[in-house]
């Protein structure tokens, strides 16, 4: 059996035997029509971030072709505040590649992610997927290469404390039941991921946890496989609707917040890059084993973009309250190997030559794997507000404008560091090192100065552009400084965008 078949969780590849990017709108029809499904639901990305649901009960075998073959009518200015609405009917059409049975359904539901497309036909040009889509295409154009990311995504989960094996403050990282209250939740949230087609690498609990006020709450972490980068994409947005909608049938409250109080842990969405060639090879490491010079073009676009990519990234004030020095959290823009204090990092790498399992395991088999399939470089900067998709939009440019740069190994070489920067004997170190942004309006000025690079090639549609730097600027910005010294003010902003991305 192929392997992308076996063991894969999703029901329409165990019961068409073929993997989802293969789907075609005949496999869609047999499925529902052989297993008794009763509704479609489509689903599509809005510019909050969120996925919004459209849904229509099969009516007839007719009904069923028109709406796989047509899609729907919707209100763009209603998803998308960049788009006005004398001009803003758009279509709905469904990619079968994502298609799922939902999990959450009482009545038998077949759910599928869509794009958008205008009123002649043609992909909405500035609608977050097909930005991606369009930055994907221009990085492999340039590079031969493929773009692949997978994400680390961190959220709080929130009860009443009823005060049994209370866990250690800010120390839960990787802890076991009953220390850890949300380890159940957590892996049914990854069955349910895992069954719409999500790559699941792995979970656990991460370092947050704090009780406050007769309420305990619980920092998680699922982290994905990597995969080629719509599809990582379409999987994260899948995954919070997952998330949350297991913990508000579980009577708990979820968020995916950068930052939910002071002194305490934030959550990040780090994102794990890599590039592979035709032939599905890593290209991140060269023949010595060592980080290739096309990985460190690479990360010099994302030392030259970095500061922009926060608009991306970073979208609303609670954002900047956890980019604050001296955590885990980046403020520098710098890379390094193995360093939880820089921008970038170079994670560990199975670079070894000896067979770690069969030297633990004596009469284990050895497995000649190809270990450097595995190695990925990370960058920390983005949190859970961000949308995903313009964001992995941001770091496909980024990683492009790094493979063109002339001076891209010089600038890799001049940003690397190997220290932790906030030491003081390293002070030198950080003087000489550019600076993220402190609060949305600072972004917003980066992007401006940045977007002719983004714009390049039609990737980014300067009406999306225009309306991020717009969303950015909008925050008030004397407020988010007053909330760095004032716990009330940071609890207030931080209440407002609980639910953000």
């Amino acid at each position: 059996m192929d392997k992308q078949i076996a063991l894969n969780k999703n029901k329409l590849v165990q019961y068409l035997g073929k993997p989802m990017k293969n789907f075609t709108r005949e496999d869609i029809i047999k499925y529902i029509s052989d297993n008794g499904v009763e509704m479609v639901n489509f689903m599509y990305p809005a510019g909050d971030g969120r996925l919004k649901t459209l849904n229509f009960v099969i009516n007839s075998l007719e009904y069923l072709e028109t709406i796989l073959t047509l899609g729907e009518r919707v209100d763009g200015s209603s998803l998308f505040p960049f788009i006005s609405a004398s001009s803003s009917d758009l279509y709905v059409l469904p990619r079968f590649s994502t298609a799922f049975v939902d999990p959450f359904a009482e009545i038998p539901t077949v759910t599928m992610l869509c794009s958008f497309f205008d009123k002649d036909g043609n992909p909405l040009q500035s609608s977050p997927e097909h930005t991606l889509a369009k930055a994907c295409a221009e990085f492999t154009a340039e590079t031969g290469l493929t773009f692949q990311c997978m994400g680390e995504l961190e959220y709080y989960v929130i009860k009443q404390d009823d005060g049994q094996f209370p866990a250690t403050d800010q120390r839960n990282y990787h802890e076991s039941a009953p220390f850890a209250k949300f380890n159940d939740l957590r892996t049914k949230c990854m069955s349910y991921i895992a069954q719409t087609g999500g790559q699941i690498k792995y979970g656990h609990s991460e370092v947050g946890n704090f009780t406050l006020g007769g309420v305990v709450y619980e920092q998680n972490e699922i982290e994905f496989l990597p995969v080629d980068a719509a599809n990582a994409a379409d999987s994260l947005v899948i995954a919070k609707w997952v998330i949350r909608n297991l913990a508000w049938k579980n009577g708990f409250d979820v968020t995916f917040a950068p930052k939910i109080t002071t002194g305490k842990a934030g959550s990040g969405l780090h994102i794990h890059m890599r590039m592979v060639d035709a032939d599905g090879n890593n290209k991140m490491l060269g023949p010595d084993r060592r980080l290739s010079d096309i990985a460190r073009r690479a990360i010099a676009g994302l030392m030259k973009l970095a500061p922009a990519i926060t608009a991306f990234g970073n979208t609303n004030p609670t954002s900047y309250f956890r980019l604050v020095p001296h955590q885990e959290a980046p403020t520098n823009v710098c890379w390094g190997d193995r360093n939880r204090s820089v921008l970038v990092r170079v994670p560990l790498g199975w670079t070894t030559d000896k067979d770690m399992c069969a030297e633990l395991n004596p009469g284990t088999v050895e497995l000649n794997l190809d270990t450097a399939q595995k190695q990925t470089v990370e960058i920390r900067s983005a949190d859970g507000s961000a949308d995903v998709y313009m964001l992995m939009a941001s770091l496909a440019v980024a990683l492009r404008y790094g493979y063109e740069l002339e001076d891209g190994l010089k600038v890799a070489q001049d940003t690397y560091v190997d220290v932790n920067i906030h030491n003081a004997e390293n002070a030198a170190i950080l003087e000489r090192l550019a600076q993220l942004p402190t609060n949305c309006a600072e972004s917003a000025d980066e992007l401006e100065k940045a977007r002719d690079i983004f714009e390049a090639r039609g990737v980014f549609d300067p009406a999306a552009i225009d309306g991020v730097i717009k969303s950015l600027r909008s925050f008030d910005q004397a407020e988010a400084d007053a909330a760095k010294t004032d716990d009330a003010i940071m609890q207030e902003l931080v209440n407002r965008y609980f639910h953000c991305g």
